[in-house]
């Protein structure tokens, strides 16, 4: 007896370190990954025919002590199938070959995970939320390695189990979800394992369901960061300091912490000149805010409308005095049994410092999830307290149909200024076959809903309803450009909750794979008459008469030398519909001195007659006859996988002669106005020169020149704001800032 029990023993442990022994090197060792799960049946995603892919692609998953394994052979012959050599720096969307592994940990199709790994060793990583939203602003820490040889490449990946929330593993196991696939970049080629697609309305939830051994791992980390800038601009030397805490005890619990965050020297927004009354959407890259963010999704499901968007902390201070800075902001993820929670609360320096504090919930129940979202944001220098709280549900009935809903509410305390407000809204999404979908939304947002104290929503006061069906075309003849197309066709209808017609749409959209790589899209919109409620910013609404505008957007990725994008549009304007027709077009050619060097210079021009500007005052508007240039140009020089330089120049120029002052009358016409306005013009200038050195992962050194500014004053000259825009020094500074994760 006593000789079985040791045999049995030393059998055991001789078989315990195969799974610990996998190395993350990029070959592909027979004996490493003896025991994995082996996938051979990758078939085509894109063009989504279902079909085997045109190239031999094998996978092998493996549950480990220190992670998800996962292993990809991607035959590619050198010589019968062009191989991309391009480099790329972290998180660039670049047309190359490339593999991803998606995981969703909980299985339950509410967040997911993009690991991409390029043929050349550039890595990117995208959290995916309400099923097919990707969001690259997330960094994580995981391990990978490439191979390359005369038939391919092989990739290895290694993903920590502390990497993100996750529930608590039952009988020694956990179910995830998985997606892998492979992308050949000189045509486009998608093939994917199990055979779903982004462009579905059912992705994250449709990843094939594997069971494997679970393992826990804890972490604590630390990263200090260190910033001294020169600010030529307004004198002076400053340096600031700052930590990112992330404590992750086991799966089910994650803490992340920050003190005096860094509010992103390093990035720059691109500029935008924005006279409309609707807020400019911009993503967030700071560490604190982009880790495990994923649960705080709650989307009214109108472009990027959130509950919680988190470029409010540090944003705008109440008292005007530019940007507030951040105390400390705390996060706590994690779950309970299957109910998933996140906290978040952020607290900004000074007397006219915000606090910030967020809730979520949710909860699966068979083919439904239930959530929660409670937000809190309190004003001392306004006086003012604002919270909003939401409710949504998805059901999915089938793998075929889908319904996601959620109703929110308002309510904001302060001084001549309380109410309360209302919204909802509901998608429902049938994938009727491999050709034709169909889907329906209804939003309803309330006069009064306000979330805007730490949401975002494009506008409120909106009832809206649209029908839109869905055609795939695949199997185009081989000599064709195009492997695939998309339609699209919409019909769409909005009023203001007071019965105002709004919007009267109808929309043809083809979206296009392209045989060389690229990607094409043609829309068409045609609109009735209607009214514009906002542009006099609660005055008397303008009547709008019938238009339609024409949008081309086209990518081409690099073909020897050369790569180019491509987009613009014909539209008519608001004051005369199709008479006097504006237009705008970009194009944005890149040039590749080497693999690792390019060079891109990008030129905008963009007219808009009878250019309709609120003046700041009742229901008085200037009709302008407005140019704009814009220059998008810089270069990317990726000296290693690790490093990289890259120089960002961007000018905006806006030339705006007035062609007639109005007043919009409570009818909805115009007359005109003896009111003095003013021509104008603005220059808007953004420049960046960034070095970037990987000293570990999640740990750098940057150095950053920063030069840039905005102005708008009377001048109508075009040129004239293009020249001033360079001379722009609102902004000189230098800087270097010095971050270091330490593990324990």
């Amino acid at each position: 007896m006593l000789a079985r029990l040791t045999l049995a023993l030393l059998l055991g442990l001789a078989a315990a370190p195969a799974f610990a022994e996998v190395k993350i090197d990029g070959h592909i060792d027979p004996a490493e990954w003896a025991g994995a799960k082996h996938i051979v049946d990758f078939r085509q995603t894109q063009p989504f025919t279902g079909k085997p892919g045109s190239q031999p692609t094998e996978a092998w998953i493996l549950s480990t002590p220190k992670g998800l394994a996962v292993a990809i052979r991607a035959t590619q012959p050198d010589g019968e199938v062009v191989r991309s050599r391009q480099q790329t720096r972290r998180d660039e969307n670049a047309l190359v070959d490339r593999i991803n592994v998606m995981v969703d940990f909980n299985g339950d199709g509410r967040v997911g995970y993009d690991f991409e790994v390029k043929s050349q060793g550039g890595i990117a990583d995208e959290v995916i939320t309400n099923e097919s939203d990707f969001s690259y602003d997330w960094d994580g820490r995981w391990d990978h390695a490439v191979s390359q040889d005369a038939d391919g490449y092989s990739v290895e990946v290694l993903i920590p189990w502390y990497i993100a929330p996750m529930h608590k593993a039952k009988g020694g196991e956990r179910t995830i979800g998985l997606y892998i696939d492979r992308v050949i970049g000189s045509t486009g080629e998608r093939m994917g394992w199990p055979t779903i697609t982004f462009d579905q309305g059912r992705f994250l939830s449709g990843f094939q369901r594997v069971r494997m051994p679970a393992y826990s791992q804890s972490l604590f980390a630390v990263t200090p960061y260190v910033v001294g800038k020169v600010d030529r601009a307004h004198g002076g030397t400053t340096f600031e300091q700052g930590a990112d805490i992330l404590w992750k005890p086991n799966g089910q619990t994650q803490l992340t912490a920050t003190i005096n965050p860094d509010f992103g020297q390093v990035e720059s927004d691109d500029l935008v000149v924005n006279f409309s009354p609707e807020e400019t959407f911009f993503t967030d890259k700071r560490p604190f805010f982009t880790e495990n963010q994923g649960i705080f999704d709650f989307s009214l499901l109108d472009d990027y409308s959130q509950l919680v968007y988190t470029r409010r902390v540090g944003g705008a201070s109440d008292d005007g005095h530019g940007a507030a800075d951040i105390s400390a902001a705390v996060k706590v993820n994690g779950s309970l049994g299957s109910t998933n929670y996140g906290i978040l609360t952020a607290q900004e320096k000074g007397d006219a410092g915000r606090s910030f504090g967020a809730l979520r919930l949710s909860q699966n129940v068979g083919t439904q999830t239930f959530g929660m979202l409670a937000t809190h944001v309190s004003h001392p220098y306004l006086d003012r307290d604002a919270n909003v709280l939401g409710f949504d549900h998805r059901w999915q009935p089938s793998t075929d149909f889908s319904i996601t809903s959620n109703v929110v509410g308002s309510k904001i305390d302060q001084p001549d200024a309380r109410t309360s407000g209302l919204g909802a809204t509901s998608i429902a999404y049938w994938q009727m076959n491999d050709v034709w979908a169909q889907q329906w939304l209804g939003m309803y947002f309330g006069e009064r809903l306000d979330i805007d104290d730490f949401g975002y929503l494009p506008r409120n006061n909106m009832e809206y309803l649209h029908w839109e069906v869905r055609r795939r075309v695949t199997g185009l003849p081989e000599d064709s450009a195009y492997a695939s197309h998309l339609w699209r066709y919409r019909i769409s209808g909005a009023n203001n909750t007071r019965g105002l017609p709004i919007s009267r749409r109808l929309r043809i959209q083809r979206d296009s794979r392209r045989r060389d790589g690229g990607d094409e899209e043609w829309r068409l919109d045609t609109f009735s008459s209607a009214y514009d409620d906002l542009l006099t910013r609660g005055g008397y609404a303008l009547h709008e008469p019938p238009t339609a505008k024409l949008s081309y957007d086209r990518t081409r990725p690099r073909v020897g030398r050369w790569a180019w994008e491509a987009e613009g549009f014909v539209t008519g304007n608001q004051l005369t519909g199709y008479h006097r027709l504006g237009y705008y077009f970009k194009f944005t050619p890149t040039y590749f001195i080497t693999d690792a060097f390019s060079l891109f210079l990008g030129g905008s021009y963009e007219w808009d007659p009878n250019w309709l500007i609120w003046q700041g005052r009742d229901n008085l508007v200037g009709s302008y006859d407005g140019r704009t240039i814009g220059i998008d140009s810089g270069l990317n020089w990726n000296l290693s996988n690790r490093q990289e330089l890259r120089v960002k120049l961007q000018t905006l120029a806006v030339g705006a002669k007035l062609r007639d002052t109005l007043e919009v009358t409570p009818s909805g016409g115009t007359v005109h106005s003896d009111e003095p306005v003013d021509d104008l013009g603005v220059a808007n200038l953004g420049f960046q020169i960034r070095y970037r050195y990987e000293i570990a992962p999640l740990s750098d050194l940057y150095i950053v020149y920063n030069r840039g500014g905005y102005r708008d004053d009377t001048e109508d000259d075009v040129g004239s704001q293009f020249r001033q825009g360079f001379s722009l020094k609102d902004v000189n500074e230098g800087l270097v800032k010095i971050a270091y994760r330490l593990e324990f």
